[in-house]
């Protein structure tokens, strides 16, 4: 029999039996891909309409960024943080600017981006603001996502996320997400940050009232708090901006980077803002081994010079409206709600026909890879390198899912 002959699942059983079981993956092993293409171990291909939350943002292998590898690979990979390398400056000056803040930290991870964020403004709190000595606290948003740490599980209202994992941090107030007026009274004199994604991805691509992020702006800098946000999946060209706040003009604080910062290549995330924010932490202090390591920096620098020309931005936001409007022709003919901002896309299904997981599994089959989040929904989030065609293709094949 053909089944006999495949790869699939031995290496499905494998990855079952040797690893714990904090995932739940679509079954379909990977061994190549390209551009917004995938491959599979025995030879099937299919479209990426995940990109790796995000970390995928310029697509698979992209020429520049695996260059850029290949040649720091031949030069210097690590030194720590205790030696200064000659690819560091650059990043940091290159992504400063991006940002259009003074400072940068790196890191590597997206959650130690945010770790890194509740570290800074905490000491700012007590060494600018003056809070009293461990009396800090920072506002976050119902149905956040922000990381797997057991600090930021302390403030995650995911059952899933934060269950049987305390004793939990103190220090975090939430409110409702979208809700000015819920976030404007929780504000007192101990407040030193408002925590927040502009887009909540792993909620469903949730976006914010029209004038949600401008008054939580407004709100910050009346009440001497710092606005931090958290780009990590929403940033760096995912949704036709340079940043999801870019779209009402939004500049906040603090920026948390990561995915897509890494060029899909290696782990690479950063904080970015002004002196009189980062400028609060000292030697000892805070660090990461392979925090701003060459590698990292050499590729992130790479990412840096794609995102300064506009083209992934301008491609998003093209692209974009053709998938709202592909999506968008669905409703009522499976679809129950469709939440669109550049390539990004949260669609809702109708809970009667199937649940997000199934939909997922019949995309596979039908040669499309996406996730499901929360009960009958599926997260939409291609590569930017992705063509008008090969949307169509996506949304046609998701039409013959729905339509069984």
């Amino acid at each position: 029999m053909i089944e006999d002959m495949l790869r699939t699942p031995s290496a499905v059983r494998d990855a079952e039996r040797y690893t714990a079981h904090n995932y739940h993956p679509l079954p379909v092993v990977i061994s190549s891909a390209e551009g917004a293409w995938l491959t599979d171990v025995d030879g099937r291909r299919y479209l990426d309409c995940l990109a790796g939350y995000s970390a995928l943002n310029f697509g698979h292998r992209h020429p520049a960024l695996i260059r850029a590898a290949h040649e720091q690979l031949d030069r210097l990979t690590l030194t720590s943080r205790a030696f200064i390398h000659d690819q560091f400056a650059d990043f940091c000056r290159e992504l400063a600017a991006l940002c259009g803040k003074d400072l940068v930290l790196p890191m590597n991870t997206g959650a130690e981006a945010v770790e890194t964020g509740i570290k800074v403004a905490r000491k700012w709190g007590y060494q600018v603001k003056r809070v009293a000595p461990g009396q800090a606290n920072i506002i976050v948003a119902d149905g956040n996502f922000h990381g797997r740490t057991t600090t930021i599980v302390s403030f995650s209202t995911d059952a899933d996320a934060r269950a049987d994992f305390g004793p939990y941090t103190p220090g975090f107030t939430v409110v409702p997400y979208g809700d000015l007026a819920a976030l404007e009274a929780a504000i007192d004199e101990n407040t030193v940050a408002v925590l927040l994604e502009p887009i909540q991805g792993e909620q469903g691509v949730v976006l914010p009232p029209e004038g949600y992020l401008p008054g939580v702006r407004r709100a910050c800098t009346d009440r001497n708090v710092l606005f931090i946000a958290d780009e990590i999946q929403s940033g760096l060209g995912r949704t036709g901006r340079t940043f999801a706040c870019d779209h009402e003009g939004v500049v906040p604080d603090m920026y948390l980077l990561g995915k897509a910062l890494g060029g899909g290549i290696v782990p690479v995330s950063a904080v970015a803002a002004d002196a009189d924010v980062l400028g609060v932490l000292r030697p000892g202090q805070h660090g990461s081994t392979f925090g701003g390591n060459p590698l990292a920096c050499a590729v992130a620098t790479e990412v840096v010079r794609l995102l300064a020309t506009g083209e992934f931005q301008r491609r998003s936001a093209e692209l974009g409206e053709r998938l709202r409007a592909g999506l968008e022709g669905l409703l009522g003919s499976g679809l129950v709600a469709v939440r669109v901002r550049g390539l990004w896309a949260g669609v809702d299904i109708d809970p009667a026909l199937m649940t997000g997981r199934q939909a997922c599994e019949r995309l596979m089959d039908r040669g499309v890879l996406a996730k499901d989040t929360h009960g009958s929904t599926i997260r939409l989030a291609p590569p930017l390198v992705i063509t008008s065609d090969e949307i169509d293709h996506a949304v046609a094949q998701l039409a013959a899912v729905l339509a069984g």
